[in-house]
C-alpha cells in the first residue's frame, strides 16, 4: 500500500539548503515536506566544514609544539606517524555532537513533514519515496525545491587506483591516519587536508591539476602563496601526473617544481578535485523539467532560483555554485519562499561574497577577489601590504603572505584577496565593508588597534590610496 501526501512544496534534500527551504516555505504558509534520501545531518556537519576543522585544529596544535624554538623555547621531539588514532577518534566524537545539533533541529519538525528514503520522480509533480523499511509514500507537490547537494569528483585518470582512493566522505571514518597519501588537487579542501595530514606526521604530496591554489586568483599574490606553501608542504603543479598501481600502492609519475621527472608511492590517494551537483534524480526523465535541470548553469535564474519556465527551484550545492554553508542557507531561504508564493517570485537579497581557506597561512577572497574585480569595464586599482614586517604578525612568528585590496576609479571598495595570519577575521571585516558599500576613505577612517594584524588592512588601503593619487586622471 502506498501512502499519499498532498503538498504545496516538496523539498528534495535535507542539508543546509534544504532545511532553510523547508523553514522558509513553511513560514510563508505552504504545506511543505522535507525529503532526504540518506541521512539528515548536512554535509557541513558530517563530512565537510566541521570534521575538517577538527582535524586542522589537531594539526595546528601539533605544529605549535614544533615552533617553540623560534620563541627561544626548547623544541619537543617531532611528530611522527603512528599512535595518533585518538586524533580521528576526537574528530568523530566532536563531529557527532555537531551532527546531533542538526538532527535535534530536524526532529523538531512535525513527523509528517519529514520523509527519509530513496526518491523516484513519477511525473512533473509526483514523487515516490521508498523508506528504509520498504514502506512507500507518494508526494504530489505543486512546487518542488531541489537541494540535493553535491558529490566529490573522481577524475578518470585515477581509475587504475580507484580502490585506494578516498574522499573526505571516507577520510574521517578511518580507524587511524594513513602512513602516506597522494593529495589530488590544490583547491581549498586539498590544501587544508594535505597540510593537516602533513603536520600530523603523514607523508603527503599534493598534485595540482590546473593551476588552482585555494581561493586565490590574483596574479601578484599567487606566486607569493605558492612559494609560502611550498616552504612547508610538498606541492606539485603537474596536471599530467600519471597514477598507477604498484605493489598494492598508489604510484605517481610526475614532473617536480624544477621540471625533473620524479616518482613516488603512497598508501592511498585523497581526492579533493572539486564537487559536482547531484542532479541525476531517478526517474527525472519522466518530468518535463528534466532537461532544464541538467542544464542548470544556463536555465537557473540566480536571483529567484527558479528553473526557467517551470515550477521547480534549485538551491545550495545543486546549483553548481560555491560550496559555502551560509550561501547554501541563503539559497534555501530564497528558493523556499519563492516556491511557497509561486507564481509570484522575488529576487533574494545576497550577501557580499566571502571565501576562506583554513590553511596556514589562511586565505581569504572578498567580493569574488581579483577574478571578479578585473572583469569590470572600468579601471581597477590595487593596493598591497606584506606581512613579512607587519608588527603583530612578526610577534607571533606568523609573518608570511600578503594582502591585496581593490577599488574602482571613484575609490569604491571592490574586494580583496589575502594570504596571511587571521585571514578568517580580516576577510570577515572586509566583507562587511563591501556589503556596506564603503569607500577606501571611509575604511581608512575606521579604528585600527595597535598592535593587531588588522593594521595590515590599513597599510594596504593607504598603499591603494597613494597609487590612485599618483595615477593621472
Amino acid at each position: 500500500m502506498v501512502a499519499e501526501i498532498e503538498a504545496d512544496v516538496a523539498v528534495l534534500g535535507g542539508g543546509s539548503a534544504g532545511m532553510a527551504a523547508y523553514r522558509a516555505a513553511t513560514k510563508a504558509g505552504a504545506r511543505t515536506v522535507l525529503i532526504e534520501h540518506r541521512a539528515f545531518g548536512t554535509t557541513c556537519a558530517r563530512v565537510g566544514c566541521m570534521p575538517s576543522k577538527l582535524l586542522i585544529a589537531a594539526a595546528e596544535a601539533a605544529h605549535a609544539r614544533q615552533e617553540g624554538a623560534g620563541f627561544g623555547l626548547p623544541a619537543p621531539a617531532p611528530i611522527r606517524w603512528g599512535g595518533l588514532d585518538d586524533v580521528l577518534a576526537r574528530v568523530r566524537r566532536e563531529r557527532d555532537r555537531f551532527v546531533g545539533f542538526v538532527l535535534r533541529d530536524v526532529e523538531a519538525y512535525p513527523p509528517a513533514d519529514r520523509l527519509l528514503g530513496t526518491v523516484h520522480i513519477v511525473d512533473d509533480h509526483a514523487i515516490d519515496i521508498r523508506a528504509p523499511d520498504t514502506t512507500r509514500t507518494r508526494v504530489r507537490a505543486a512546487r518542488i525545491v531541489i537541494a540535493t547537494g553535491s558529490s566529490p569528483v573522481m577524475p578518470p585518470e585515477l581509475a587504475p587506483v580507484r580502490g585506494l582512493c578516498l574522499t573526505t566522505d571516507e577520510l574521517f571514518e578511518l580507524p587511524g591516519l594513513p602512513a602516506s597519501a597522494a593529495i589530488v588537487g590544490t583547491g581549498v579542501v586539498a590544501l587544508e587536508m594535505g597540510q593537516a595530514l602533513h603536520r600530523l606526521g603523514v607523508r603527503v604530496r599534493l598534485f595540482g591539476r590546473g593551476g588552482r591554489l585555494g581561493v586565490l586568483t590574483d596574479p601578484e599574490l599567487l606566486p607569493i602563496a605558492l612559494a609560502t606553501l611550498r616552504a612547508g608542504l610538498p606541492l606539485e603543479h603537474d596536471p599530467l601526473a600519471r597514477f598507477s598501481l604498484h605493489a598494492g600502492q598508489v604510484h605517481v609519475d610526475y614532473l617536480d617544481a624544477h621540471g625533473s621527472e620524479a616518482a613516488e608511492d603512497f598508501d592511498c590517494a585523497l581526492v579533493a578535485a572539486g564537487r559536482t551537483p547531484n542532479l541525476h534524480l531517478a526517474g527525472a526523465e519522466n518530468a518535463s523539467w528534466h532537461t532544464a535541470l541538467l542544464d542548470v548553469g544556463r536555465t537557473l535564474d540566480r536571483s529567484t532560483l527558479r528553473l526557467a519556465g517551470t515550477h521547480v527551484f534549485v538551491a545550495g550545492d545543486a546549483t553548481g555554485g560555491a560550496s559555502i554553508q551560509h550561501e547554501a542557507v541563503d539559497d534555501g531561504r530564497i528558493a523556499g519562499r519563492n516556491a511557497a508564493t509561486f507564481p509570484s517570485v522575488q529576487a533574494g537579497l545576497r550577501r557580499a561574497p566571502l571565501s576562506i581557506a583554513f590553511t596556514s597561512p589562511q586565505m581569504a577572497s572578498v567580493g569574488g577577489g581579483w577574478q571578479h574585480a578585473s572583469r569590470r569595464e572600468s579601471a581597477v586599482d590595487a593596493g598591497q601590504a606584506s606581512f613579512e614586517n607587519q608588527g603583530r604578525s612578526r610577534v607571533m612568528l606568523r609573518n608570511q603572505g600578503a594582502l591585496r585590496v581593490y577599488a574602482d576609479a571613484k575609490g569604491q571598495f571592490l574586494g580583496a584577496e589575502m594570504l596571511g595570519p587571521d585571514a578568517e577575521h580580516l576577510g570577515q571585516l572586509m566583507a562587511w565593508a563591501l556589503q556596506a558599500r564603503m569607500t577606501i576613505d571611509q575604511m581608512l577612517s575606521m579604528p585600527y588597534y595597535h598592535p593587531t594584524v588588522s593594521e595590515a588592512l590599513r597599510t594596504a588601503l593607504q598603499d591603494l590610496k597613494a597609487r590612485r593619487q599618483e595615477t593621472p586622471a
